[in-house]
């Protein structure tokens, strides 16, 4: 367990509180680090809060709280400032002896009980696997991995989930496109292909697999396979009939899909799907994001759940019936509109089979629930949390992130992409373009609701500019000099760290002692960007450092005391740049 000032911080002001105002001996405690330098190393608006209730002056009640504090070797100075804040400057000694405590727990360094081992459902990326993965993708696979590793370094039991969407219109859509590929290569003429199927070239791929694979067995004829469409408008209108109609005659080359090919339809189907499947799973490994499980949207239906959600919910009064289909009280639970879970046709709704899914979330024992989707999933949050609601479920156990768009810039000018067309940019292009590395990174570099520009020429750079290189940079610096010292790392540990009394080293080292705190506060918000924003300040105060004072110097004690300041630097580094899926060169 890291030792940390807080403690004994808390503890000091507890005890003056109760000498000042008995009555009030119990009130929550919170010290925080300022902002600002020179305003000390951690401050309590303590005296504020209270001023009210105890009907005195925050700054005479912060005087009278000051002038009861018992003495410590921990504090040098402690003083009333602004409002009635009081703000503590720790003793030297307090602040580098980090040095040690961070160099023993080595890769534990940081890590917090918070969580309590409860145990969290981390679901992300999920996306349809009807395409290459996007950049847009990307952003949610490197927030949830880096949230996922967070919480489970903050002491919580981590399940990571992609939900796949394997039932539905999408799916159909997918194949009806792989199999209107194949009749292309396979010579058939007079079926257009709809502007609203799947465009890319990953369709083609799979159609000449099928082709390779199987022959000539899914060949029908053009006649059949338009049989009853509406035809497809003029390719330049763009009016909502117009959509609608393309819409149309694609659900009846998929009803004529499934008709002509009966059993085969399903293998068609499933090639599109095992493909796609591999293609994300491959992709997502090469980026360093691991799941659990693989959730099939499809089980929901074939097990009954989907069916017994939905007449769980009837039974319970939550459902009224409209022009033939069943209709969810949503607007009830705060929704702007109430919601079908079941067609006229008396097909499920993707809406049931969520519900479902959550359902079988709560089914499964977890304590906390954290979805990861994107912004433009903002409106679904109150309806599924009604839903939970409603089938009698604690609503407060589901955390929703959203997650917002990553825009890419090349040379200053916005990367076009879009999805269905196949005009996109592959997370594998990015990757490849980038590396790694830098994609993890930049893709953390906001918080996840904001919008994100990426720029691809900077995330290239070796520049201090550059996040990446500049944090990594420090590391490849610290292992360096670690390697021009030559002796036994073991002997960091026993650094008379006594001798380090310089502005930036004692900023440093307060730096380092900072990072149990931002696990915790990152974990508690969702936020794995404040850990990036911590290694850039970091990063930040070492390269000050390194550049001001000479680490290696001729004298035995403080070449050992600095080389110790900055091995756990080095050591602090590592630790947050693992939580954030990004590698640490000891050359660059």
């Amino acid at each position: 367990m890291v030792y940390d000032p807080r403690t004994e911080l808390t503890a000091l002001l507890r005890r003056a509180l109760a000498s000042v105002a008995p009555e009030a001996v119990d009130t929550p405690i919170f010290l925080e680090r300022p902002r600002e330098a020179g305003r000390g190393d951690f401050a309590s608006n303590l005296a504020m809060r209270l001023a009210r209730a105890l009907k005195k002056n925050p700054r005479e009640l912060a005087a009278r709280l000051l002038a009861e504090l018992p003495l410590s070797a921990l504090v040098a100075k402690a003083e009333v400032a602004g409002a009635g804040f009081i703000n503590f400057t720790l003793d030297a000694a307090a602040k580098t002896s980090v040095i040690a405590a961070a160099l023993a727990a080595g890769a534990d360094y940081g890590r917090s009980a918070l969580g309590g081992g409860q145990k969290a459902l981390v679901e992300f990326v999920s996306a349809n696997p009807t395409g290459p993965l996007h950049v847009g993708h990307g952003r949610g696979a490197a927030y949830g991995a880096s949230l996922s590793s967070l919480l489970a370094f903050a002491g919580w039991d981590v399940t990571r989930e992609y939900y796949v969407n394997d039932a539905g219109r999408q799916m159909d859509i997918l194949a009806v496109s792989v199999w209107l590929r194949y009749l292309e290569l396979s010579g058939v003429s007079g079926v257009a292909f709809p502007p609203n199927a799947y465009q890319g070239d990953y369709v083609r791929r799979m159609a000449e697999q099928l082709r390779a694979t199987r022959g000539e067995r899914y060949l029908r004829a053009a006649d059949a396979a338009l049989e009853g469409t509406p035809g497809l408008p003029d390719p330049l209108r763009d009016d909502d009939e117009a959509r609608a109609r393309r819409e149309k005659h694609l659900d009846a080359l998929i009803a004529n899909g499934k008709k002509l090919l009966g059993e085969d339809w399903n293998a068609v189907h499933q090639h599109a799907l095992v493909e796609q499947l591999a293609d994300g799973r491959g992709d997502l490994e090469e980026f360093g994001v691991h799941f659990d499980v693989w959730f099939s949207e499809k089980g929901l239906f074939d097990t009954g759940l989907v069916a017994r959600c939905v007449e769980r919910l009837e039974k319970a009064g939550h459902l009224y019936a409209q022009d033939g289909a069943k209709w969810f009280k949503s607007t009830a639970f705060g929704d702007e509109k109430d919601r079908v879970v079941q067609r006229e046709n008396g097909m499920y709704t993707y809406f049931a089979s969520d519900i479902a899914y959550h359902l079988n979330k709560y089914e499964r024992g977890f304590d906390r629930l954290i979805n990861i989707w994107g912004a433009d999933h903002h409106g679904y949050v109150p309806r599924v949390k009604g839903a939970l609601t409603a089938l009698g479920l604690d609503a407060g156990k589901l955390d929703v992130a959203l997650v917002q768009f990553a825009v890419l810039y090349r040379g200053g000018q916005k990367v076009s992409m879009s999805t269905r067309s196949g005009e996109f940019v592959t997370l594998r292009a990015l990757r490849n373009e980038v590396g790694n590395d830098a994609s993890r990174l930049f893709y953390v570099l906001r918080k996840a609701d904001q919008h994100l520009d990426f720029d691809l020429d900077l995330a290239k750079s070796q520049s201090n500019e550059n996040p990446v290189y500049y944090i990594q940079y420090a590391h490849a610096r610290i292992a360096s000099l670690l390697k021009q010292w030559g002796g036994d790392a073991s002997a960091l540990a026993d650094a008379p760290v006594g001798l380090l009394l310089s502005e930036r080293e004692l900023a440093l080292a307060a730096r380092i002692a900072a990072f149990p705190e931002i696990v915790e506060s990152a974990a508690q918000d969702l936020a794995p960007h404040q850990v990036a924003f911590y290694l850039k300040d970091l990063a930040a105060e070492f390269h000050a450092w390194y550049n001001a004072e000479r680490i290696l110097t001729a004298d035995d004690a403080v070449r050992l005391a600095r080389l110790a300041l900055a091995a756990a630097a080095r050591q602090v580094i590592r630790n947050g740049l693992g939580l954030l899926g990004v590698s640490c060169p000891d050359n660059m």
